[in-house]
């Protein structure tokens, strides 16, 4: 598949990606990165707002998989607790956690997304296997490193959203 850095689409949190939106798109099966997407790395506790989504997404129709590439327990608990499926140890960008959970569910790939906060693991990951890619702003950059990362991401996303731009001036 490409190698591309940019996202398909961009949101500003993961609640406002609706499943209109994703059924419009095709999209049957939405993964989603955890930490900073989901909940801060500095919090287990979900949000009233993000508990209402995922039943909205369940209720609609469209699965959740978390696709993390962490090794702590926080998001197999948090998976468990709330009924979602997991796939940890993923290794985004590489296919293998991607691969692993569109072969779980048995959705090719252009049938699915993943919404993540990262343009070099998240975005680059889906891009690479064949699925949507949508980014959305990380929830807290606590530390020197996030925001140097975050710093690193803009001129992809300022491109992003002047390719989106230039192909909706098309239509």
């Amino acid at each position: 598949m490409p190698f591309s850095l940019l996202p398909k689409a961009i949101f500003q949190k993961l609640t406002d990606v609706t499943p209109e939106y994703l059924r419009a798109h095709g999209r049957t099966l939405l993964m989603l990165d955890f930490d900073n997407t989901m909940l801060p790395y500095t919090s287990k506790e979900p949000t009233v707002e993000l508990l209402r989504w995922i039943d909205g997404m369940k209720r609609a129709g469209i699965t959740l998989c978390v696709v993390s590439n962490s090794h702590k327990a926080k998001s197999p608990d948090f998976c468990k607790a709330h009924n979602i499926g997991c796939v940890t140890h993923s290794k985004k960008p590489t296919g293998r956690g991607i691969r692993r959970c569109l072969e779980k569910y048995g959705v090719p790939a252009f049938r699915a997304a993943l919404a993540g906060d990262q343009i070099y693991t998240d975005v680059l990951g889906a891009n690479c296997a064949g699925a949507m890619s949508i980014l959305v702003k990380p929830i807290h950059l606590h530390n020197f490193w996030l925001k140097l990362r975050h710093t690193a991401e803009q001129p992809w996303i300022f491109l992003a959203r002047k390719r989106r731009i230039r192909n909706h001036e098309k239509s």
